[in-house]
């Protein structure tokens, strides 16, 4: 007797821009050229923010900082998809969807320089904080979309994490509650191939990230993640379709992480050197303006201007970041428990006690 074939599944590839900076017009999302450039822009920003950000680190400026190098394109593509009123939970490497939500760069510096006043986000700002243990912010996201969906509000909500969280318990409990709920919420995953010093290959067996939808009843789709215009079509329409009631979506943004996994981490102890080599030739930046040469005489002149007023803007938050006075560490003590404990009472007064004495010697 045959056996029957109860359902059969696909995943989709999407890409509109290639590598050497051509576009398949059959794809193409509408952009017109004051909202490509619009992107350039925020790529470019992105990438100087980042180098700064590593430099800052090295000098002792900085604490640890996990580099954004070679996804910018992920980041600028999905944040253009999203609306303010729509919510975010971002992990440790969206530095630049929160800058291109309206988070001053100043903040996200001063919260790598151990500065927790970085978290505050602002009050009209949809964006939850940073979540720097891997995956436990997607279940905080799927209970964001079912408040969402219960009180009627037509918003929807964009989960951002790496290829490492897809095998935490954290990410199939979040994705399976989300499809049986058919919640208003977009997983982005930025699969750039290695969880710290784990490789793809050691994370999961199957072909892509994207089919692991599949098996929680909704759409997953893998897209080139240096692919600027296939993130924001991709995450456009995923947006839409949760805005409208219909679901979840899994968007898979296949890209590379350029730089190490954080400044504490040395990537050559575990990657080939030919390997990097072969996907900075992918670089978002690089594959972007190859477009914008083409398409509209972008030229070494207008690159040099934009490097400059992006530098301009990065060195201005800096400045920012680095007058902020210093937090009174009597704080530390304060957001821990909504009433404090006696032995928080006990140590925060020993504290005081010694800041006065410090400062009457002084």
């Amino acid at each position: 007797m045959p056996k029957k074939v109860v359902h059969e599944f696909k995943v989709e590839f999407l890409q509109i821009l290639d590598e050497a900076g051509r576009v398949d017009r059959a794809l193409w999302p509408g952009l017109d050229e004051k909202e490509i450039k619009g992107f350039y822009e925020s790529m470019v920003l992105i990438r100087t923010f980042d180098e700064k950000a590593l430099n800052l680190q090295r000098e002792g400026r900085l604490g640890t900082y996990a580099s954004v190098q070679g996804q910018e394109a992920a980041q600028v593509g999905s944040a253009a998809a999203l609306r303010p009123s729509d919510w975010i939970f971002p992990a440790f490497r969206e530095p630049g969807v929160s800058i291109l939500r309206g988070l001053p760069m100043r903040m996200i510096y001063q919260y790598w320089s151990g500065d927790e006043r970085g978290s505050a986000i602002p009050e009209d700002q949809h964006d939850f904080p940073i979540a720097i243990p891997v995956g436990t912010h997607i279940p905080h996201a799927v209970g964001a979309a079912w408040a969402a969906q219960f009180k009627g509000d037509p918003v929807a909500v964009a989960a951002f994490f790496g290829d490492g969280a897809t095998s935490k318990g954290d990410f199939h409990e979040g994705l399976n509650f989300a499809g049986v709920f058919r919640l208003p919420i977009v997983f982005i995953c930025q699969n750039n191939h290695w969880a710290i010093s784990v490789p793809l290959s050691r994370q999961t067996a199957a072909a892509t990230l994207a089919q692991k939808a599949i098996a929680y009843g909704f759409e997953g789709i893998q897209v080139d993640g240096n692919d600027v215009f296939a993130v924001y079509t991709a995450a456009k329409n995923a947006l839409e379709k949760a805005r409208r009631g219909e679901g979840p979506t899994l968007i898979e943004c296949y890209t590379y992480r350029l730089s190490d996994h954080t400044t504490a981490d040395d990537a050559s102890r575990y990657r080939k050197v030919e390997e990097v080599a072969t996907w900075r030739k992918k670089d978002p930046i690089v594959r972007l303006r190859a477009f914008l040469e083409r398409e509209y005489r972008w030229s070494e002149a207008d690159e040099q201007v934009l490097r400059r007023q992006m530098q301009e803007r990065v060195a201005a938050a800096v400045h920012e970041f680095e007058a902020v006075p210093p937090q009174d560490p009597q704080t530390m003590f304060d957001l821990l428990y909504a009433t404090p404990t006696p032995d928080l009472i006990r140590q925060k007064e020993i504290l005081r006690k010694r800041l006065q004495q410090k400062k009457e010697k002084e």
